[in-house]
């Protein structure tokens, strides 16, 4: 089972390398939605411990 996670890990890890190669334009649009969904999530997070709290 370990050796499995190794080489999904490994395969991840060379997908994003060549994403970022072969076409870094869109490997930073891709980077850029993951942290504003991040972000979205922390501020919905927030706010919805502020109601919690009032």
């Amino acid at each position: 089972m370990a050796q499995a996670k190794k080489i999904a890990l490994y395969i991840v890890i060379v997908f994003v390398l060549y994403t970022i190669i072969t076409s870094p334009k869109r490997a930073a649009d891709l980077v850029q939605i993951g942290f504003e969904g991040i972000s979205s999530a922390a501020q919905g997070v927030g706010e919805f411990m502020t109601q919690l709290i009032s």
